[in-house]
């Protein structure tokens, strides 16, 4: 199978080549580099980028299968659907302020966080998640509070049985690490168990690193050589992995979460 272009530029091309080829009813313009517009609606590419980039001989396959499942989303989204069906679907999501960059803030359900990011709202598909809008919580009757509030209690009882992995270093840190690759890893870091789980494991109060939305690592706080050479794998998952959040560590304590330079 061809591999795509590893240049942005021409990886962009190529996606627009096989858009217009699959879809040739729609409208679509590139706009930037790594930044198309389907139908009015606006479509990163940086994310498919890395995730090609992290399987390359799979790439065509990968593209493939993120495009229609995007064409598929905004089918669905186009419609509005009852709370009731999707009340035991909502689930939040942890992503960078820089998704607002691209996005009306007014108009996407979320709620602001720490270390640069906000939780954002999602209905859980079996081949996809859809956003969720203000506009559909205001046709739920519900407030940003009550979602965050289902979505959390949902995420709750989907991690329920899910296992955690503890490693200990030749420094003497501990690091837990939590992966199902179900796009909610990072998520977990919202779980009001949380600390009690993790605290007994770690030695009391922990970080969490959270680089992308597939990785979820939970550090005891010490000794500091372990903590940088953690640090400097965060670091380059955040650059490389997709769907990346934050290269900051989260302060987790029973009394609550906050971003490391808020802690400090």
């Amino acid at each position: 199978m061809p591999e795509l272009p590893r240049e942005p530029e021409a990886f962009s091309e190529a996606i627009v080549h096989m858009l217009k080829r699959q879809y040739p009813m729609q409208s679509i313009e590139l706009v930037g580099v790594m930044d198309l517009v389907i139908d009015g609606r606006h479509l990163a590419l940086a994310n498919l980028f890395r995730m090609v980039n992290c399987d390359p001989k799979n790439g065509l396959q990968i593209v493939e299968d993120f495009l229609s499942r995007i064409i598929e989303g905004d089918a669905i989204a186009s419609g509005p659907m009852p709370l009731s069906l999707a009340r035991a679907r909502i689930m939040p999501r942890i992503q960078p302020n820089s998704l607002f960059d691209h996005l009306d803030r007014e108009q996407v359900a979320h709620t602001p966080w720490v270390n640069g990011t906000s939780i954002v709202y999602v209905i859980d598909l079996p081949r996809m998640t859809i956003s969720i809008t203000l506009e559909q919580v205001v046709r739920w009757g519900l407030t940003i509070d009550e979602v965050e509030a289902q979505a959390r209690r949902n995420l709750s009882s989907y991690a329920s049985s899910v296992e955690v992995k503890l490693v200990e270093s030749t420094e003497g840190g501990r690091v837990a690490i939590l992966s199902v690759q179900d796009g909610y890893d990072a998520a977990r870091l919202l779980m009001q168990s949380l600390h009690g789980r993790l605290a007994p494991k770690l030695h009391g109060d922990f970080y969490v690193a959270a680089p992308a939305r597939d990785i979820f690592l939970a550090i005891s706080q010490g000794p500091g050589d372990f903590i940088d050479r953690v640090q400097s794998r965060v670091d380059r998952d955040f650059k490389r992995l997709p769907y990346p959040i934050t290269n900051e560590l989260f302060v987790v304590t029973q009394d609550g979460i906050a971003g490391t330079e808020r802690a400090a």
